[in-house]
């Protein structure tokens, strides 16, 4: 049997793959792992986002959670960082966050936080996996007045808006900000916070109907954003992803700015302030060389971690880096986080915007990105492994990396979260790596695509 666990918590189609029965296994395997023996009938916060599909799953959930004799507190539409938030301010015992992140709507997911508002390890889920396993109907549970309760958490949302503009004060008066928060977790309370602390807001993406998340809009699709911009004469624009732990942003002229930018420019700004521990940043093998380009002149060390924000912060604990982050836009502040927060990243990048008295265009000029393709192979779950294993596949990137000359490289992982390649090329020259990466692509389809 495959791991239940992605990189990302437990993720897939809604009703097909991640189906109400399993919903409920999690729900009660998760409350029966995360608690442990407590004196105390444990709590269990559970957050959603917009998808169309997240009240049947969250009914299932809850079901599983309270069976289990834990109480589930029910925070709503709200971010998956207010969840990692919440569950320390409420005392809670775990979190739960039901997203499917930046996919779109068909897709769901389930992702567990401990108390302390850090994601699981993998030895965790591995338990939970385990009593998923032996999971029987006839298992014994509790009765009678050792059943958890169903309790609503209404001022949730509000309570995470209130703690951010706490913890990322910045005065935004005089700033014209486009924010798209892609009919996702954000929609409510992104466009308010913004507007609370001074800024002239133009908002898109706030109109979520279940089927319209991350659907041409938010940090996927920044085509609108960047029209929207143009268009209202903004200062910058700013895109979350349907679950608001990821921004990217669009400076004044409409030019994209991915995390890596945002990365850097957060980096130098708190090095100037005496805020950059140890003057160390943390990044993945999928940053652009022109971060590292950066980080050497501006005396930081980067340090480097395996694709996906739980490996990233993983290194920064290890390693006592406060900074962290991927070029997707997952940005880890983790002096006011335990895990990415788009919002909690947005108010830092206009902070040291407002520090600095940049615009977004002058403060990226410290690095220059060299040319970077990222494209997808649709490849089924199952053969990931294979296609990864694959001699001629080996060699094909052996002799395509040649062909950089020692000016570029060539990344391919398989993603965690969806039945994909990425197959991601850099070079100097932006034709050759389209050439490198489309030949690396129809290898892979034409022996393994769906």
């Amino acid at each position: 049997m495959s791991r239940l666990f992605g990189t990302d918590g437990v993720r897939g189609i809604a009703n097909k793959e991640l189906t109400p029965d399993l919903a409920f296994r999690l729900g009660f395997a998760g409350a029966q792992v995360l608690t442990g023996e407590k004196s105390h009938k444990p709590i269990i916060l559970v957050g959603t986002d917009t998808r169309i599909s997240c009240g049947m799953l969250e009914s299932a959930l809850v079901a599983g959670i309270t069976s289990a004799g834990a109480d589930a507190f029910l925070a709503g539409v709200v971010p998956t960082p207010g969840i990692a938030y919440l569950t320390r301010k409420y005392n809670c015992d775990a979190g739960v966050m039901i997203s499917a992140s930046h996919n779109s709507y068909e897709y769901n997911g389930i992702k567990f936080f401990a108390s302390t508002g850090y994601k699981l390890p993998d030895e965790i889920e591995d338990q939970i996996e385990q009593v998923i396993d032996e999971y029987q109907e006839d298992i014994s549970r509790p009765i009678a007045d050792r059943i958890g309760h169903r309790i609503q958490k209404p001022n949730s949302a509000r309570d995470y808006a209130e703690h951010l503009k706490r913890r990322m004060s910045v005065d935004l008066s005089g700033m014209k900000i486009a924010l798209d928060c892609a009919n996702g977790a954000s929609f409510h309370i992104a466009p308010g916070i913004f507007a609370d602390l001074g800024a002239d807001v133009v908002s898109i993406g706030i109109e979520p109907d279940g089927e319209n998340i991350n659907l041409n809009c938010g940090s996927t699709d920044l085509a609108r954003l960047e029209q929207t911009v143009r268009r209202e004469g903004c200062d910058i624009g700013i895109a979350f992803d349907g679950d608001a732990d990821r921004m990217l942003a669009i400076d004044e002229n409409g030019t994209i700015v991915d995390g890596d930018g945002i990365i850097a420019i957060i980096a130098k700004g708190m090095k100037d302030r005496g805020t950059l521990r140890d003057n160390k940043v943390c990044v993945t093998v999928m940053s652009n060389l022109g971060l590292d380009i950066f980080a050497e002149q501006a005396g930081i060390t980067l340090y480097k971690a395996q694709v996906g924000d739980r490996y990233v912060l993983e290194e920064m604990l290890k390693s006592g880096i406060v900074l962290g982050g991927e070029q997707s836009g997952h940005i880890i502040l983790l002096e006011h986080s335990t895990t990415g927060d788009g919002l909690l990243s947005a108010l830092a990048l206009l902070k040291t915007l407002k520090f600095s008295d940049q615009r977004l265009s002058e403060a990226l000029s410290i690095m220059k990105p060299l040319p970077q393709v990222l494209k997808n192979a649709q490849i089924a779950n199952e053969l990931k492994k294979a296609a990864m294993e694959d001699e001629d596949v080996k060699e094909t990137i052996v002799q395509e990396e040649a062909r950089l000359k020692n000016k570029g490289r060539i990344l391919v992982r398989p993603s965690g979260t969806e039945p994909l390649i990425r197959v991601m090329v850099e070079g100097e020259n932006k034709k050759e790596i389209n050439i490198i990466a489309d030949r690396i692509i129809d290898l892979l389809t034409s022996r393994y695509g769906i």
